[in-house]
């Protein structure tokens, strides 16, 4: 007999069956998580990939120069990492969940607004709005899944959601550009505010809350400069966070060259700019898969160094390639293939490493590990990538530079972690 069926009880009438749990209350399976997750992930590069192809058709539509269109995509990175370092502190205090839903609000709204922008200003405007609003799906999810899985389980779930997320890179460019080809621009900004309120529904629904109220933090100042001091008062953490920030900044400068290199180097129209995002993201996919396999089997520093071997064996044989021959298919992109394959085996371990400094402020350091992501991938799309877009050989250059400075501060972090162990008081 069951145990909650009336007939098993002593008193029917005296006794109150509670009433079932609200839906979002219920565990999700781990690979319903790893979707919602990465879903959540996704807005990042819907926000930036998809409407690249549109540069030329929002320059005429807006009356803008190609700096000024290019500029609200800075504007977006720029408020992007602006908040990114508040979305984990938010999540600390007032629990992952809450943060979720009013970011995806605030989301729809500057999404709406950048569909409707009747000049660049305005544009720039809700480009803004969408930056401050975009990243909480990236930060509190790290925090989410290191509050229900540890070591092996979060670094296989970490890598189940890139896998899912690598698909957003490859698809934005090409649906932008297929919208912007029989559409128009503000087309694209439509189909994000409506995937925008479907994933609102699901979070609304199903996102669970992992941070009880008993484990959250005081939100007032003095205590979020403490957690922030503490945190990023930490010279390992800093070099493990532009870690992955450098080895992101050695894909994201092709990305945000891509609307001058694709048609200028490679004379490739707006629907074709799957030649550089599918190798790239394929790449991606197949990193994660195989970070997801061998974790837990490997040592976390093994992973980074297999890693390490597949980044720097890609961009020299990028800049060796452009050094003699001229850009052409599929040359100038394949190394990107093998680049990303090497990024994201990197990632997750250096990820949660870096969030491991500090366990008791999973949220924040997670804020911080994405504010140095996203201000470096600001830089490089308001300065380095239009610097060097006119040359594929520059851009095969600045991709080996950030990778061979990545790979100093990893050896620099482990002789620096190594020092600090030797020392009983040491601070990490």
């Amino acid at each position: 007999m069951f145990p909650d069926s009336p007939s098993s009880t002593p008193s029917g009438d005296d006794v109150k069956v509670p009433p079932p749990a609200p839906s979002h209350h219920k565990p999700l399976p781990r690979v319903a998580l790893a979707f919602v997750l990465a879903s959540l992930s996704m807005l990042g590069p819907f926000s930036i990939d998809a409407y690249l192809p549109a540069f030329p058709d929002i320059q005429a539509s807006l009356n803008a120069s190609p700096l000024e269109v290019q500029q609200s995509l800075t504007a977006y990175m720029l408020a992007f990492a602006g908040m990114v370092l508040w979305h984990g502190a938010l999540s600390d205090a007032f629990g992952r969940r809450n943060v979720v839903l009013v970011s995806l609000v605030l989301f729809a709204i500057g999404t709406m607004g950048c569909a409707a922008a009747a000049t660049v200003h305005y544009l720039w405007f809700f480009r803004v709005l969408q930056g401050v609003s975009a990243g909480a799906g990236v930060v509190v999810g790290r925090a989410i899944i290191r509050d229900r899985y540890s070591d092996a389980q979060a670094a296989r779930l970490l890598s189940m959601v890139t896998m899912i997320f690598s698909i957003a890179p490859a698809l934005a460019p090409i649906f932008g550009g297929y919208i912007v080809k029989h559409l128009n621009w503000r087309a694209i900004f439509l189909t994000l505010f409506v995937y925008t309120i479907a994933l609102f529904i699901v979070c609304w629904r199903r996102l669970p809350e992992t941070l009880p109220p008993h484990k959250r933090q005081p939100f007032n100042p003095r205590y979020l400069l403490h957690n922030y001091r503490t945190v990023l008062g930490s010279p390992l953490f800093h070099i493990k966070a532009t870690v992955v920030a450098l080895n992101f900044a050695g894909l994201f400068v092709y990305i945000t060259a891509a609307p001058v290199m694709l048609p200028q180097q490679l004379h490739l129209g707006p629907d074709q700019f799957g030649w550089l995002f599918i190798p790239a993201v394929s790449g991606i996919f197949l990193g994660a898969l195989f970070a997801n396999r061998i974790a837990g089997k490997v040592t976390f520093a093994r992973q980074i160094a297999i890693g390490f071997a597949f980044m720097l064996a890609a961009a020299t044989c990028n800049v060796l390639y452009h050094q003699f021959q001229p850009p052409g298919l599929p040359w100038t992109v394949a190394p990107l293939f093998f680049y990303t394959i090497g990024m994201s085996t990197v990632s997750p371990a250096a990820t949660l490493l870096g969030l491991d400094l500090f366990p008791h402020l999973r949220g924040t350091a997670a804020s911080c590990q994405s504010c140095t992501s996203t201000l470096l991938a600001a830089v490089v799309a308001g300065a380095i990538a239009p610097a060097l877009s006119h040359s594929v050989l520059w851009l095969a250059y600045g991709q080996l530079t950030f990778t061979l400075t990545a790979l100093a501060l990893w050896l620099t972090s482990r002789q620096y972690r190594s020092m600090l162990l030797r020392q009983p008081d040491g601070e990490l």
